[in-house]
């Protein structure tokens, strides 16, 4: 079964189970989706990730959103590590944007940016020709390239 928006559908994904995909053609710099979902305060968020909830954002200083609701539709993006789209905070509200055209049928992924506290636990299974086989931020490639080398890995979780 598929869920559709304007110009999205789930469905299966070559990276992680079910993933967004485009349905039409999205142009850069276009707000893809709002991410949505219940406003919880630092302790909430803290006994919801300990409970293995992985769909939390930080929202501002204070608050996060818990996107786990059946109706939040962007809680299917899958990670990349070359994605397509970015997080854009606008006052209290999360929207993915296209950070680049994104052609009709292509999957809909964005950096989740985790940090290194346990990335080894977070293998990434993007795929890109940029993967560094974790999940984690950009900025954090180059670290997480030289502990691969250093483990004598080729750059990716799998090998």
């Amino acid at each position: 079964m598929s869920i559709t928006s304007n110009s999205l559908v789930r469905k299966p994904s070559g990276i992680h189970g079910a993933g967004l995909f485009a349905a039409r053609a999205i142009l850069k710099d276009a707000q893809v989706i709002e991410y949505v979902g219940e406003k919880i305060d630092g302790q909430e968020m803290l006994r919801r990730c300990a409970a293995g909830n992985h769909y939390i954002f930080k929202l501002n200083n204070i608050d996060y959103l818990d996107g786990k609701a059946e109706s939040n539709l962007a809680r299917y993006i899958n990670h990349s590590c070359d994605p397509n789209c970015a997080i854009q905070w606008e006052e209290d509200r999360i929207w993915i944007v296209a950070g680049r055209d994104i052609p009709a049928g292509e999957e809909i992924t964005f950096n989740y940016s985790y940090d290194l506290e346990e990335y080894r636990n977070y293998p990434c299974r993007c795929g890109s020709s940029q993967c560094v086989g974790y999940i984690v931020a950009e900025e954090l490639f180059q670290h997480v390239r030289k502990q691969n080398q250093l483990r004598g890995l080729a750059g990716h979780a799998n090998a």
